[in-house]
């Protein structure tokens, strides 16, 4: 199975890759700084796409989102379809001198798959992980599992007597502990410096067992918060680069001399979500009574009373596309049998509210973060704008990243913007995260904030996850995502663009994953 062809991936300046450029600092800013140093305390892509420069996992994906080999420099089927044999680099050292062996993955596995992260549904599949010898590790699967070599691919490996010794041996997303500030990875890039809110220092890692093709000496990110603040110290070159560029001042920047703008699409999915198992409101004029989401009527009159192309067109500046299900057409096990969305139709939507008894409309809390994705603020407004045309009102509540996700884990929410990723490019991913029945000793359903479930989409992820008939599997996923469609489990909007902004002289690599890899830039 391979990864759709229309995904795109963008590369600028790549004839400067492998010539003798001269070192050079380099400094970037994002909108999100990332919350935590640890790989395994926090499963978002500002952190592990940060990360991806100082940690490295098993396996890694190239600039064209291919699987390649990282710290193993093999892998093989293990019997009948019972797990996959790594065969691991040797000679490999962490960034302070210690070796890496197979009891570091060992290690690994243990604290990734730990109820204390928030990475452990990567696990899922998993039912033990044995040590061969020090370069050999055999990951055994609970069911034959074609994808999991390309499920692993954000699975960083820390370093067991450096995590143990610091008393970070399980990760803290909560209150953080030695490995929130400081790492100890075997990547291209060792962490120097690390000031929370304010920049993260890097440098290059003179023991790095791969082929140096970047010409940086050091490097700064610096998350900026206000975009106007970002585009205006791009253009006056006290940064290289952002991420992003505001898409409404793109054109701008782009026609500027010296800098030049970037775009591409990325493969993360913005959509609605609501509190399914939560009995009553939590927010709004009528917090404490009947929570109106757990009609599935309501849902679709919200899916139905949001005009998405509006938002595409006003707020994302049409640089991006509408989306009807958890994935984009570029993933793996999109779903053709399923791409129609619902149609924007406020008389339906009213309609279904009077028929779920809701004629003269409810109040409620929308949670959304404001520094998260783009323009995530203002298409929340406008969510609260279209909806109030039905009668329903939303008490838009916006927040920083930081203090949004421990909301979204409290259940401290009636409805929640989010927007999906998936780290596989395949659509089990959000399944196995956003639509199974949340199930901690299985690992599955961590980032199922509103308690969706429903037993044949339970039934059908492990079938999913192990068949191995491409036309059989995606008569399954088609199932999955006419169910969840129908239940209207989320109501997914666009797919988000990708818009960076470069000075000239600067070559990298934008991938749809939205990682920045710093071991691809060069700088003159």
């Amino acid at each position: 199975m391979a990864i759709r062809s229309t995904l795109g991936v963008c590369a600028t300046g790549l004839a400067l890759l492998g010539t003798a450029a001269s070192a050079e600092t380099f400094r970037w800013a994002g909108t999100t700084d990332p919350q935590t140093m640890d790989p395994h305390a926090v499963n978002s892509a500002p952190v592990l796409g940060f990360l991806n420069n100082v940690y490295e996992g098993l396996v890694r994906r190239g600039r064209d989102m291919a699987i390649e080999p990282a710290l193993a420099t093999g892998w093989e089927a293990i019997g009948d379809g019972d797990g996959w044999r790594f065969r691991l680099r040797e000679g490999v050292q962490f960034h302070d001198g210690s070796a890496f062996t197979a009891e570091d993955v060992l290690f690994s596995y243990q604290r990734a798959s730990d109820e204390n992260s928030d990475t452990r549904s990567w696990f899922s599949p998993v039912s033990d992980v044995q040590v061969v010898d020090d370069y050999t590790v055999d990951i055994l699967t609970t069911a034959p599992n074609p994808i999991f070599p390309d499920s692993i691919a954000n699975w960083l490996i820390m370093d067991k007597d450096w995590a143990e010794a610091n008393n970070a041996a399980l990760p803290d997303k909560e209150s953080g502990n030695f490995a929130t500030l400081n790492a100890n990875g075997t990547g291209a890039f060792r962490l120097t410096d690390r000031q929370p809110g304010l920049s993260t220092s890097l440098a290059p890692f003179d023991g790095w067992w791969g082929e140096v093709e970047h010409n940086i000496s050091e490097a700064t990110f610096t998350p900026i918060g206000n975009p106007a603040t970002a585009v205006a110290a791009l253009l006056s070159g006290d940064v290289d680069m952002i991420n992003p560029v505001p898409i409404q001042d793109a054109n701008r920047v782009d026609q500027r001399d010296g800098v030049s703008v970037i775009r591409g699409i990325e493969a993360r999915v913005i959509m609605l979500g609501f509190g399914h198992d939560h009995p009553e409101l939590k927010y709004g004029d009528m917090a404490g009574s009947a929570n109106p989401f757990q009609d599935v009527r309501v849902r679709e009159a919200v899916a139905k009373a949001i005009n998405v192309d509006a938002i595409r067109q006003a707020i994302m500046r049409g640089s991006s596309d509408a989306a009807s299900q958890l994935v984009s057409p570029a993933m793996r096990g999109y779903s053709a049998a399923n791409s129609t969305r619902p149609a924007f139709d406020l008389e339906g939507a009213r309609a279904l509210l009077a028929d779920a008894g809701y004629a003269d409309g409810f109040s409620f809390g929308l949670k959304c973060p404001n520094n998260r994705y783009l323009n995530d603020e203002a298409v929340c407004q406008a969510v609260t704008g279209m909806l109030a045309q039905v009668g329903i009102t939303a008490e838009l509540d916006a927040m920083p990243v930081q203090n949004y996700w421990p909301e979204l884990r409290a259940d401290n929410f009636d409805m929640y913007l989010l927007g999906w990723s998936p780290g596989t490019f395949d659509h089990e991913h959000p399944v196995r995260f956003l639509v199974t029945t949340p199930n901690p000793e299985k690992k599955l359903g961590s980032w199922n904030f509103g308690g969706f479930s429903n037993a044949r989409v339970d039934e059908l992820l492990p079938m999913i996850q192990s068949e191995i008939d491409d036309g059989k599997r995606q008569a399954m996923i088609d199932e999955i995502t006419a169910t969840y469609q129908t239940e209207h489990a989320y109501v997914p909007l666009y797919v988000q663009p990708l818009v960076w902004g470069v000075r000239d002289g600067v070559a990298l690599t934008q991938r749809p994953d939205n990682f920045f890899i710093l071991r691809w830039v060069t700088a003159n």
